[in-house]
């Protein structure tokens, strides 16, 4: 409800405007690409009912008090704007926007330990398990995602902002409470989930390393075992001082967010990670961009939410396909015959560009817009804004501000959403199989830096898309944008068949063969699921 209800709370406060929104987005997609392996690697290093507790606190705490402060904000509105020339609303525009991003930053964290982490422990060894918990999971997170901004908007048509700010604050509150119940019942149910992977390789050692001193000192393991502790944590004390000056301190999340990078290169799965990431730089999902496209095609709002609902439809249906596949051909092949299915959805995309109806014009500049509005004449549509911020974005191409000329087609936009919906069932099929690839193949000490930077490169290539329709967000390239975004799929794709490739050979083209594990040779604590 939040993340749909804060764009229409700045656009709200803001006048109608898309600037709090885009400096949101902008602070958002940039915090998460900077921090998301110090996040992760926080994750990795501390005990996981912490990071859930901590995680699920700051969370629900900033959500509630950004909304405390946006009803103060619109109920005082005139009289903050009066005050120090208007200083003291701007710093509240600020707060709100500070405090909005801290909560977003803990909900990375609490999806990286709870769908990454928690999941595999829950799941023990049994892969099918893992694979039936991941798609529940999604389903439940589609299913919300339809759910959510159609209470919240309810309400807030019925009643106001206001109440809206209010309804959230209150929901946070109690369903913080809940889900804590619920978390802390699923700790005591798995007591895997009390110990680490690195915590378990200090005990190991600490076991291994006090015998050996207790023979040499004639003693027993029960008298010297606290002594050896002590000694061990007062050196560790001594010698901190010395390693660890104030300016080594400084330079330790640049250290992490190298490290958190360079151990994500090293993966085995390091182009299956990439050809997710590169899925996000497309214009061609149920966001505002697309969107604010079909408004332009003479498409309405009644249409549009049942596209929206036929989409979300598809991705459930993408969801139950996968475990069904995964069973049949296994993990890698379910992710191979995912991706030739988007992709063979996303040719009626193509093709819509070329068929009558499309705006498509090679002799008008892409940049011709942006080149308007830099040189301030006055012919430039009003509303020519767009820059990113996840579900939030909220770019627009022609805000139309008289009726739009008829269409002399609808086979153009009709080809374009049946290409982007039916995609849906192999996109989500295809992003349930890249997750489970990183639960399975990435060590338990360093599952969530790893995640962590895949969150960074998912915000990277998104953020490029969003640049995208900045420099060209006339309808006229529309079907130059949608070319592109097909080609970037279609290159992630290859990343994906190449990965697939090097782990099965000529095997990946076996498609009814069941699931099999195979260790690696060369590291026999990292499966390779075949």
């Amino acid at each position: 409800m939040w993340n749909f209800a804060v764009a229409v709370f700045l656009v709200e406060l803001y006048g109608n405007s898309l600037l709090l929104t885009a400096v949101y987005g902008l602070v958002v997609a940039g915090s998460v690409l900077l921090l998301g392996a110090i996040i992760g690697d926080w994750v990795d290093k501390n005990p996981r009912l912490k990071v859930a507790q901590t995680s699920l606190l700051v969370q629900n705490s900033c959500v509630i008090a950004c909304g405390v402060l946006l009803m103060l904000v619109f109920q005082f509105k005139d009289q903050l704007t009066e005050l120090y020339n208007g200083w003291i609303l701007t710093t509240c525009y600020i707060l709100v926007i500070t405090i909005a991003n801290i909560a977003n930053l803990a909900s990375t964290a609490m999806s990286i330990t709870i769908q990454r982490d928690w999941v595999v422990v829950v799941a023990g060894q049994d892969s099918s398990k893992l694979a039936d918990m991941n798609a529940t999971v999604r389903i439940i997170d589609q299913l919300t995602n339809i759910l959510a901004p159609m209470l919240v908007g309810q309400i807030m048509a019925f009643g106001s902002h206001f109440v809206g700010c209010g309804f959230i604050s209150g929901w946070n509150l109690c369903s913080m409470c809940v889900e804590y119940a619920l978390l802390w019942k699923v700790y005591q149910k798995t007591p895997a989930l009390a110990v680490k992977a690195g915590q378990k390789e200090q005990q190991q050692e600490l076991k291994q390393l006090s015998p050996t001193k207790d023979l040499e000192n004639g003693q027993s393991p029960e008298e010297s075992s606290q002594p050896l502790m002590n000694e061990t944590s007062v050196v560790a004390k001594s010698d901190s001082p010395k390693q660890r000056s104030c300016c080594y301190q400084m330079a330790e999340p640049v250290r992490t967010f190298k490290a958190g990078w360079v151990a994500y290169y090293n993966q085995n799965i390091f182009f299956a990670g990439m050809s997710l990431a590169f899925l996000y730089m497309t214009v061609l999902g149920f966001d505002c961009i697309t969107t604010g496209y079909a408004y332009t095609q003479g498409l309405n709002g009644s249409v549009l939410s049942l596209l929206m609902g036929a989409s979300a439809i598809s991705g459930i249906c993408g969801t139950v396909a996968f475990t069904w596949v995964r069973k049949k051909c296994g993990l890698i092949r379910t992710g191979f015959i995912s991706g030739m299915a988007q992709l063979s959805c996303l040719i009626l995309c193509v093709i819509s560009v070329f068929v009558p109806g499309s705006p498509f014009d090679l002799s008008v500049s892409p940049f011709q817009d942006l080149y308007t509005h830099l040189i301030g004449e006055k012919t430039l549509p009003e509303a020519v804004h767009s820059l990113t911020g996840g579900n939030i974005t909220m770019p627009t191409t022609a805000a139309p501000t008289q009726e739009l000329p008829p269409m002399q087609s609808y086979m153009s936009v009709s080809l374009l959403f049946a290409g982007v919906i039916a995609a849906r069932v192999g996109l989500w099929s295809f992003d349930l199989t890249v997750t489970q690839l990183i639960q399975e193949n990435v060590i338990e000490s360093e599952r969530g830096v790893i995640n962590g930077v895949q969150n960074s490169m998912n915000y990277l290539l998104d953020l490029l898309h969003f640049i995208m329709v900045i420099l060209a967000p006339n309808p006229e390239a529309f079907g130059l944008l949608v070319i592109i975004s097909v080609s970037f799929v279609a290159m992630g794709h290859m990343m994906y068949f190449r990965f697939a490739f090097r782990s099965l050979g000529n095997r990946l083209f076996l498609c009814c063969s069941p699931e099999q594990k195979v260790e690696a040779v060369d590291n026999p604590s990292l499966p390779t699921t075949v």
